[in-house]
């Protein structure tokens, strides 16, 4: 006679438990760890948006971001006002720095309105204007902060990607390439154009802040064309605000 345990009954019936033993398993590491995970990503983001306005602990040619157990004072000292503008409407609000960028994308491309957070940020005399912004690389996602001034003149900026190509697409979180920003002009004639990230770019040591490009990445055509697309179709947004500052 064969045992209980050799039945078709007993193995869907064990399968299920241990679904639900290890669910109820995940569910609470998720939980658990979840408060952790949300400080980190606070965290990375206060230290992104102060490199962007150049508050880090770089060297000359070093990445070093405001170390994380001072992370939060200096973001305090630097950043004096958080704000969301919502079409015409412009709150302030210190959790906006908490916005998931994506997710207002996607509410965008649904016909409802964008929330787009601002940070204003204030360093030896000089206000910084600092915004997200999200787009796609050759593989996956890319996103970044734009330190500008009142004029939309760029003054910093961060780069990151999920997945672009090491050696390649990976280098636009590079200092080489992310310091070719500073003092970009955002516009042309009064008119928003953007930064395009130029492979035939005629200035390749970026001396001339005011044609609206920067040298390119050799081998990384796709990912820098996403760079381009991503600072104007996130940043000329921003526009209408930049205007009522003059």
């Amino acid at each position: 006679m064969s045992k209980k345990t050799d039945s078709n009954l007993y193995t869907v019936l064990f399968a299920i438990g241990m679904v639900l033993v290890v669910g109820a398993l995940l569910a609470f590491t998720a939980s658990s760890l979840r408060p952790m995970i949300d400080g980190n990503k606070r965290i990375e983001k206060q230290q992104n948006i102060l490199y962007a306005m150049g508050v880090n602990e770089n060297d000359e040619t070093s990445i070093t971001f405001v170390s994380k157990d001072k992370v939060a004072d200096i973001f305090t000292k630097y950043i004096k006002k958080q704000i969301i503008i919502e079409g015409t409407n412009v709150t302030e609000n210190d959790k906006a720095y908490l916005i998931d960028v994506k997710k207002q994308q996607t509410l965008a491309k649904e016909g409802q309105t964008r929330k787009l957070p601002l940070f204003i940020g204030e360093k030896e005399g000089k206000t910084f204007y600092i915004a997200p912004i999200r787009g796609k690389g050759l593989w996956d996602a890319i996103w970044g902060y734009i330190a500008m001034d009142k004029n939309m003149v760029v003054q910093g900026v961060f780069f990151d990607h999920k997945g672009e190509t090491p050696g390649l697409g990976a280098n636009i979180k590079q200092r080489y390439f992310m310091d070719d920003f500073a003092g970009e002009d955002l516009m042309k004639d009064g008119v928003f154009t953007g930064i395009k990230v130029a492979k035939g770019n005629n200035d390749p040591k970026n001396q001339d802040k005011n044609d609206n490009e920067v040298d390119a990445i050799a081998g990384a055509t796709i990912t820098g064309d996403g760079v381009s697309a991503m600072i104007k179709s996130e940043l000329v947004q921003y526009v209408p605000y930049f205007k009522t500052l003059k």
